[in-house]
Parts: C-alpha cells; structure tokens; sequence
C-alpha cells in the first residue's frame, strides 16, 4: 500500500495518501479477501487510482530507492530475488525491475492479499521491464499476517514492504515473519515513517492560517483510530531499527530519499495535492473545525477563485524513511 506517501495511508511520500486510509506507496494489506478489505478495514480496490497518482508523484524517489538496494545485493552468480510485498498498485516494483534489468537480470516476486492489486502492480512491473526477459515477474496472494506465509513466497536477496507493516495487527510478529523470507547475506528493508509531506503555502487567503499543521495533526489521529480498530492489535513501543534487531537482523540502518515537486509545481503535481486533499476531507471530517471544512470545501470548488489545483503556489515535498537489516 506506500505509501502513501504524502504518507500512504500514513506516509507514502505523497499527498494522495495522507488520508490515514490509502496506499503507500505504497502499501499491504492484511487477510485476502477478495473484496479488497483487509486487517485495516479499507477497501483497497477502491485506492488504485489513488496509489497510481501517488506512484507518479513518488517516482524519482522509487527509482532512487531500487538503485541503493539492488546495489546491496551479494554478487552470488546466482540471479537476484526481490520480493515486493504489498506492493500496492505496483509503483516500486517497476523501479525494482528497472533495476535488476540494468543490473543484468532478476527475479521479481509481487505478492499481496488484494488480487486487484496484484494485478494492477504485476501490469505495471512487465510494463517497466519492457520485454526484457533478463527479469522474470511473478505474483502469489498471500497474507503478511498468517504464518503460513512463510511457506507460501519464496526466501528472496531483498524483501521490500513499504507501509505495509503498519497495517498488520503485530508488527513485531509482521517484521519477524518477514525476516524469515530474507536468504542469508539478503536485506530486509521497510519504507516506514519519515516525514509528513507538506504542500501548501501556511496561508491561503481564506480560513485560518496553518490549515496543514491541523490536517496533520488529524491525520495522526486518525493513524491511532486505525491501528486501535485493528482486530488483536499489539503496541509496538519502539522504533524499526529496534524491531529488525529483535527479528534476529544485524547491520539495522536507515536511510531518507525526497520526494520534492517545488513550486510552482506542474499540473499533475496540483491535481494529486487536490486529489489528496478530497481524500483526506473525508477520513479527518470529524476531527476538524466548520470553519476547516469550508476551508477546504472553498479549494477544492473548481469554479472558485480559490481552487488548489489552479494555484501556482502548492508544492510537494516530503522524506521517505526506509529501515533495513541484513540477515
């Protein structure tokens, strides 16, 4: 799911997914239902669009992503394996593909609990991989919750889950059982946190000033909402370098990319922070002042002067965290 995020639905670097309900990118997805609802209760077949714009946006920093942690991997002579799990609308996996291609070849499993999903990044990775036959693109639908999991996708040199742990009602139990899919000398690596992608100017000539600070300030609320609503939730309290230690990983780091559309940012940088803010409105609708609501009411009405996506003053900037342990 991200990711986002914005975060995801809570830090995918992009704006599309700092609903508290969307992505990542990207972004996993609890018990296959076919339905698309999963541990976190979203509809995520509902979210592909979303997830794609947040790909669009989040693009530059994939790329950036896939080309450190390909060039993480052991030179074996044996072809590469990476596992993209839950790996939403399939963003980072067609970074990941492009990699292994310039690499000279890899093997890319895209699993998730959403066949939707699946389908939807699988489409997007043999697209990136152009025909290059150098890198072989499989699909399983499995649960990152059950156990059974372990059994049902193959041990892989680099298992990526970017805000898909977070969904997961242990995360410890999520990040051990993750381990366990990590060849020895391979990394584990989990987009998680970073920081909360901002996009509009502190004052927007209409409402109170600081509208960001408080949708923000929401959003995490909204986070706390989800995971306490989580069937069998655990706290986790303590950071991810901590939970790949006790996953039995040495060498646990971390590492930041950007994403940065600066203003005055093109159209479909305007489109996605709008599409952000819709989405956001009615996740947070509760949590926020009347005088808010109209607020973002007045800029997201396309016929106003105030329109978000016609101003040439919003932007996109955000920081994508990703932890990792090497086994």
């Amino acid at each position: 799911m991200g990711a986002h995020t914005h975060e995801h639905a809570h830090q995918h670097g992009n704006p599309a997914s700092e609903d508290g309900a969307a992505s990542a990118h990207g972004h996993s997805h609890g018990h296959g239902h076919s339905h698309g609802h999963t541990h976190d209760g979203i509809d995520w077949t509902t979210q592909i669009a979303n997830l794609r714009r947040e790909d669009a946006m989040a693009a530059a920093a994939q790329a950036a992503i896939a080309e450190r942690l390909i060039g993480l991997l052991p030179d074996t002579g044996d072809v590469p394996a990476v596992l993209d799990i839950g790996a939403g609308a399939g963003g980072q996996s067609a970074a990941f593909a492009r990699a292994l291609a310039a690499r000279g070849g890899g093997r890319l499993v895209i699993a998730d609990a959403v066949p939707e999903l699946i389908e939807a990044a699988r489409t997007t990775a043999e697209a990136a991989r152009g025909g290059d036959d150098r890198v072989t693109i499989e699909t399983v639908q499995v649960d990152a919750a059950d156990d059974a999991a372990v059994a049902a996708v193959p041990p892989a040199d680099l298992v990526w889950a970017s805000r898909m742990v977070h969904h997961l009602p242990d995360q410890q139990a999520a990040t051990d059982r993750l381990a366990r899919l990590v060849r020895p000398g391979g990394w584990l690596a989990l987009a998680e946190g970073g920081l909360t992608t901002r996009c509009l100017p502190w004052d927007l000539g209409i409402g109170a000033p600081g509208l960001q600070d408080r949708l923000a300030a929401a959003r995490e609320t909204g986070f706390g909402r989800m995971r306490a609503e989580i069937t069998g939730a655990v706290r986790m309290p303590y950071g991810w370098s901590t939970a790949l230690t006790n996953a039995g990983l040495s060498a646990a780091t971390s590492f930041s990319v950007l994403t940065d559309h600066p203003a005055p940012a093109g159209p479909e940088v305007r489109a996605s922070v709008a599409a952000w803010l819709d989405a956001l409105r009615g996740h947070i609708d509760e949590q926020i002042t009347a005088e808010d609501r109209a607020t973002i009411d007045a800029l997201l009405d396309p016929d106003a002067d105030s329109f978000i996506a016609a101003r040439n003053d919003v932007f996109m900037l955000g920081a994508t965290t990703i932890h990792l342990g090497r086994r």
